[in-house]
């Protein structure tokens, strides 16, 4: 298994692009399986959890060839059954179950596994499946849904701690092929549904409203294949922004989304850092002393919870007493006890971080527990006096496209080694 070697204390500068967004990728990849004709995708970042849902198709028949960042697939005959050794390495597997439901009349799922960062049902995608007409049944840790007659209704999505961006998903592929119209109450508003509708309507679906809390489908009776290119990673951006704010001496990073990223560069603006905006680049450099914060994190287009570890890294060195309050994941503080390794000083009160910035933070080694503390933990290293060892960056490669190679690139010291 590998590990990550950081050593700290390099400024970086230069130029870093964004690639194409985990989150866009997933389901829109599972979309393919919507139609018989190939559709083409481009900017599909290289990570094990694109390759896995590429193997996911694969096993239920489709046909996928890779060439560097462009995917294609066809999906001519399709199976509906996934079961358990092929998803359980990735909980976003999960929506092949919409596509499925549509193209098949059925689908059975094993029940993806747990997370570290907290419980995430999937009880709101089975309420929307319902709704449509599907007849639900959970035996052996499977799903198994029945739907001969998928039909349009009123679905409100909104859970506990906000919408659901893979049920949002989910049932809007669903919904593109059922009989009548689908209002979606509650959705998610995250740019990756709308990056979602957008290709399914290259498809030939009609979809009006992504991007808004309500979102409505009017079915059609078939779709077909389109070509797409998936919008930037606005967490990767964020945490290339954060990164530069760290240990930045002039960083420039390309290929991003400004509206997309804008509750971050709001966040690094209040903090006393300086940013300049171009077409599709922003860079961050320092403007005098920083400062300290008060955060918490929402759904779209508030706070991301995607990016509240890698703000504690910044703000465990920024003078001062800083607050974040996690809403999204209450339980998503596994990388505070690595980061005071470090030399951080952060007490937890339930779901919120009081951080109190100190001097310098040291290497050490520590251990990655999901994909944006390891991210949180590399910059922290970045930052830090020293050596940092990290481990289990298999959480890295799910989600960040070559990061020790780009932020290399920007004058760090970073070193992939087997353990």
């Amino acid at each position: 298994m590998d590990k990550i070697v950081v050593y700290g204390g390099r400024k970086l500068s230069g130029t870093i692009k964004v690639s194409g967004s985990k989150n866009s990728a997933l389901p829109i990849i599972a979309a393919t399986l919507l139609t018989r004709e190939p559709c083409v995708l481009h900017r599909v970042p290289d990570l094990s959890d694109t390759n896995y849902m590429l193997q996911i198709l694969r096993h239920l028949g489709a046909e996928v060839e890779r060439a560097s960042g462009t995917v294609t697939v066809r999906a001519e005959k399709v199976e509906s059954l996934a079961p358990y050794d092929v998803v359980r390495k990735m909980r976003a597997s999960v929506c092949v179950l919409g596509p499925l439901l549509a193209r098949c009349k059925e689908a059975k799922v094993s029940m993806p596994g747990g997370c570290v960062i907290g419980d995430r049902p999937i009880d709101l995608h089975l309420k929307g499946f319902e709704a449509l007409g599907g007849q639900v049944g959970v035996e052996g840790g499977d799903i198994h849904i029945a739907a001969p007659n998928l039909r349009g209704a009123i679905i409100n999505l909104r859970g506990k701690f906000g919408p659901t961006v893979l049920g949002t998903d989910n049932v809007m592929m669903a919904a593109t092929l059922a009989d009548g119209v689908t209002v979606i109450e509650g959705a998610a508003c995250e740019p990756e549904v709308v990056d979602l509708a957008e290709f399914l309507n290259k498809m030939g679906a009609k979809i009006e409203g992504a991007g808004t809390r309500r979102i409505v489908i009017e079915g059609v009776g078939e779709l077909h294949g389109a070509e797409h290119t998936v919008i930037p990673d606005r967490i990767e951006a964020g945490t290339f922004l954060v990164a530069a704010a760290m240990c930045g001496d002039g960083v420039t990073v390309k290929r991003v989304d400004r509206d997309h990223v804008s509750s971050v560069t709001d966040a690094l603006q209040a903090s006393g850092f300086r940013l300049t905006w171009a077409e599709d680049s922003i860079t961050v450099s320092r403007n005098g002393a920083t400062k300290p914060l008060e955060l918490a994190t929402e759904p779209y287009p508030g706070f991301p919870t995607d990016m509240q570890a890698q703000m504690c890294a910044l703000l465990s060195t920024t003078d001062g007493i800083s607050v974040i309050t996690e809403n999204v994941f209450p339980q998503r503080y596994m990388h505070i006890a690595e980061l005071k390794r470090m030399g951080a000083d952060v007490k937890l009160e339930g779901a919120t971080a009081v951080i109190t910035g100190v001097n310098r933070l040291l290497g050490a080694p520590v251990m990655a527990s999901d994909l944006r503390a390891s991210a949180a933990l590399v910059l922290a290293g970045l930052k830090a006096e020293g050596r940092t060892e990290i481990s289990r960056v298999y959480h890295i490669d799910r989600g960040y496209e070559h990061l020790d190679e780009k932020l290399n690139e920007l004058g760090a010291d970073i070193q992939r080694v087997k353990a």
